[in-house]
């Protein structure tokens, strides 16, 4: 890896991560903005003063950008061609443009997997399933050490994966989708309106209560299922799982374990490693770092 640094950001709903990394994956500097998703103008010059106060802090007038985001990248990483329904103004905004720098632009979750892979939980990895378990479900592939994208960039969705096909559709219009099963936004329809969000659930399974174990139960072990699924199929030497509801910690990779040692293929008679994510909200920012030092 040549010795540059980068700059690093993470557009979030609410905050922008931004940071500049040397090639070692350290953080030399950071800088937050609020995101104020309600217009577009505000946020894309939040973005703008961050990458100016860290230029300034590095004393450079040209430097390398990575910018993670929600959304479809298009082909060449310009920019998030597809992102329906938030962020008005993202969807075709092109950032080299407007931040005068060469930047490149990649999907929020791909950009966490490349960030746990370069400098994480999956660090000299060359094949990596990442899963981030939040609101909704959200995924990313590692295939010989480089980003799988696929066609149309839309390559590891694996929250919209169908787990029961008599399930609601999710937003995709996929059946019972793993998101559905685990995703926080569904929890008070799965738990029947007794509990708003996952950390409600958790709390409650923690102190015994049984209608929660069951809830619970249930959806990891429907989690269980979608990733041996996706094991069977990539064979990654690791799955990285990332997000807010991985903060259950034994309460959620205990029995994710067992689930998957039930249902994963083992001809080896072994099971895929699952690891929890290291660099937290940072992952994003650390990724699409990560991702612009790779372009020439």
């Amino acid at each position: 890896m040549k010795n540059e640094t980068t700059i690093g950001i993470d557009l979030g709903g609410t905050r922008i991560k931004a940071i500049a990394i040397d090639a070692n994956g350290k953080i030399l500097h950071e800088n937050y903005q609020p995101t104020n998703d309600g217009d577009g103008s505000v946020w894309k010059n939040a973005v703008a003063t961050a990458v100016k106060e860290l230029q300034q802090i590095l004393k450079t007038e040209k430097i390398k950008i990575g910018l993670s985001a929600p959304g479809l990248p298009d082909e060449k990483n310009t920019c998030i061609s597809c992102m329906p329904g938030r962020m008005q103004g993202l969807e075709n905004f092109n950032w080299t443009n407007f931040l005068q720098q060469p930047t490149y632009v990649l999907n929020d979750a791909v950009a966490a997997m490349m960030g746990e892979a370069k400098f994480g939980a999956a660090k000299n990895k060359k094949n990596v399933v990442m899963l981030t378990l939040g609101t909704g479900v959200g995924g990313a592939i590692l295939i010989d050490g480089k980003p799988y994208q696929g066609a149309m960039n839309k390559a590891g969705h694996f929250g919209h994966m169908a787990i029961n096909d008599e399930g609601d559709c999710d937003v995709t219009g996929m059946p019972g989708s793993l998101e559905e099963c685990i995703g926080n936004c569904t929890v008070e329809k799965r738990s029947k309106g007794k509990f708003t969000s996952t950390h409600e659930l958790l709390d409650a399974y923690k102190t015994g209560d049984v209608f929660a174990k069951e809830v619970w139960m249930k959806s990891v072990k429907q989690l269980g299922i979608g990733l041996a699924s996706i094991a069977n199929m990539l064979s990654p030497e690791v799955i990285v799982l990332g997000g807010g509801i991985t903060q259950a910690d034994d309460n959620l990779f205990l029995p994710l374990n067992y689930f998957m040692k039930q249902y994963e293929w083992q001809p080896t008679g072994t099971t895929t490693k699952i690891v929890k994510a290291i660099h937290g909200d940072m992952a994003g920012a650390i990724g699409a770092a990560c991702f612009a030092m790779s372009k020439e």
